[in-house]
């Protein structure tokens, strides 16, 4: 079974957050990256499938070379190869036509992607690949066994869960559950250092429409300065939700 992880590189949560250009472009300055942890489950869960089952696991993102210290994580955790598409991940659309060209080359069975990035939050990607692909398609995955090409998974739906019957090949929006944090790797040194030593393929992107754009960023309003009301008052504490915070 071969597989392909994609992989977003998204900013650290503990980054400090701020904006340039008249708050239009994210400013990257002192900002550190990470795996997506959607996508950081996907590949613990493509790793089992390695171990497990023998199946070749590559990692893939569109990125610059920004980018590469991430994949190169993903590959001392374990991952055989990395594919970067070398173009700027300016939309969902977009990086999902570049994906869905690295699929189609390699002809991947399982193809795991996060739900949705840290950043964006778009949710939008994988469900993409999958129309352009027209390859089978569950999203908000929790849990996934393989046998041949028959596939049963659990997804998250309101209210409850869901337990599906499909086959290969297949795309999947990833998320907690396909392993615990638990379960998460570490690099250790030995995978470090054999990362160095496995391929990191660089591929130019296809031509493909771009179609949104972020036009401002903001954040969030600060909190205000919390007030303490004497716990014998409770006429001012009840006039205060009321009148004030009108949560009664």
């Amino acid at each position: 079974m071969k597989i392909l992880v994609c992989i977003s590189h998204v900013p650290d949560t503990t980054s400090k957050i701020n904006f340039t250009n008249g708050d239009s472009e994210f400013d990257t300055n002192g900002v550190s990256y990470v795996i997506n942890p959607n996508d950081e489950f996907g590949l613990t869960r493509a790793i089992w499938f390695q171990e497990q089952q023998g199946a070749t696991v590559t990692v893939a993102n569109v990125g610059g070379p920004e980018t590469e210290p991430t994949l190169r994580k993903a590959l001392a955790i374990g991952a055989n190869e990395a594919i970067r598409v070398n173009a700027s991940p300016t939309d969902g659309f977009f990086v999902a036509t570049q994906l869905a060209e690295v699929i189609k080359n390699g002809e991947y069975d399982l193809v795991i992607a996060g739900k949705e990035s840290l950043d964006y939050n778009g949710g939008m990607v994988p469900g993409m690949i999958a129309a352009i692909l027209g390859n089978n398609f569950v999203n908000s995955c929790t849990s996934i066994t393989v046998e041949g090409t028959a596939v049963k998974a659990v997804r998250e739906i309101d209210g409850g869960k869901e337990t599906v019957s499909t086959s290969l090949p297949l795309i999947i929006g990833g998320q907690k559950g396909l392993v615990e944090e638990k379960d998460l790797r570490i690099p250790n040194m030995r995978g470090i250092m054999t990362a160095r030593s496995k391929a990191l393929t660089i591929v130019e992107p296809i031509e493909a429409s771009i179609n949104t754009k972020a036009v401002k960023f903001e954040k969030p309003a600060a909190k205000s300065a919390v007030k303490l009301i004497s716990a014998d008052n409770l006429d001012e504490l009840i006039d205060l939700l009321h009148n004030e915070a009108k949560v009664i």
